[in-house]
């Protein structure tokens, strides 16, 4: 089974690079991204670095995977952070000098089309982070919110155990980041109901994979980046969706073809995050996103009950896309304690 190593950590003083490996958002939004700059400099004491691409939106796949080159080649730079998600990062792969970054690994920190990386650096054993951007988290209007904060510090600057808490109140409901209104306020939150445990009748623990379900779908679906089933038995399943928000029946099906494949049933616990219920696309009443929430819940509920009836699952984990957001070790050590309702990482 292939083994995972944690790259050594940054430093306070340290320089750390900001890529853009999926979109050169923060060329359109400056203010979120410089916002997040100053607090990695300000709160964290670290110094980022950027690259030719990290602001410039239509950059080819090739100049993204030269910034992540010249950054993980770098000794430097101690950690590399993605700025933001977007949609096309699976384009980057085939660039990628998989003998260059495994001799020079470094913490990486990304969610949403960030997966595609996290699980690139996964096959090369290399552990990563999912979360943390720099426009979304760090960038966050008002302050970070403090689990956030305590989370990312941890698992940024940090070693050791780090046991998850529940966050009592969570955002689901975006605001524009062309509007300087939305920065001079933190954003509102509404009650969080705590996680829901699902077969909470043992202990797992074991290194963790996954990510956001929209591109892991994606990977399966051009064979990027997915091993053999066998090769995730005892692992920990990381699952969260996003504000494109896909319906249940696809969260449904996604599973399903992943139960197909062999690969449901190696993982004897799952992590899924909490539903992001509302985009500027759909921008659901109340009602309707505790509805949606629920619904996905049950379509991952009856994928495990015909794919993977033993395994358990914790829903409404706050990582992914929702905030607050914990930073969760990807090919790290997560512990699942059941009886003790408790989730621990090891960042």
């Amino acid at each position: 089974m292939l083994t995972h190593r944690r790259p050594e950590k940054p430093r306070p003083g340290d320089r750390v690079a900001i890529v853009s490996p999926s979109s050169g958002l923060p060329g359109l939004f400056p203010v979120p991204y410089e916002l997040g700059l100053r607090r990695l400099a300000e709160e964290f004491g670290l110094k980022p670095v950027e690259y030719p691409s990290t602001r410039r939106m239509g950059s080819t796949p090739e100049e993204r995977a030269a910034d992540l080159h010249a950054a993980f080649a770098d000794p430097e730079v101690k950690a590399v952070i993605a700025s933001i998600g977007g949609d096309d990062q699976i384009t980057v792969l085939p660039h990628l000098d998989r003998e260059l970054l495994r001799a020079n690994p470094k913490p990486f920190l990304g969610y949403s089309d960030n997966t595609t990386l996290l699980a690139f650096l996964w096959n090369l054993g290399i552990t990563g982070y999912h979360g943390g951007s720099v426009m979304v988290e760090l960038g966050r209007p008002g302050a970070m919110h403090p689990l956030t904060r305590e989370s990312l510090r941890a698992a940024l600057l940090g070693s050791g155990p780090y046991e998850l808490t529940a966050a009592t109140a969570f955002c689901d409901v975006s605001r524009p980041w062309q509007d300087p209104a939305t920065f001079a306020s933190e954003p509102v939150l509404e009650p969080a109901g705590g996680w829901t445990w699902h077969r909470p009748e043992r202990v797992v623990d074991g290194t963790s994979w996954g990510g956001n379900l929209e591109i892991l779908s994606w990977l399966l679906m051009a064979d990027r980046e997915i091993r053999p089933a066998e090769e995730y038995e005892g692992r920990v399943l990381l699952l969260e969706t996003s504000e494109e928000m896909p319906s249940a029946t696809e969260v449904f099906r996604v599973l399903r073809n992943m139960g197909e494949r062999g690969l449901l049933r190696r993982f004897p616990a799952l992590l899924m995050g909490r539903a992001k219920s509302w985009s500027f696309e759909r921008p659901l009443a109340p009602g309707e996103r505790e509805r949606y929430r629920a619904e996905q819940r049950e379509a991952v509920l009856r994928a495990l009950a015909a794919y993977a009836p033993d395994t358990m699952a914790v829903f409404d984990v706050d990582f992914g896309h929702t905030d607050p957001q914990l930073v969760i070790p990807y090919g790290g050590q997560v512990r699942v304690d059941g009886p003790a309702r408790r989730i621990t990482v090891t960042y």
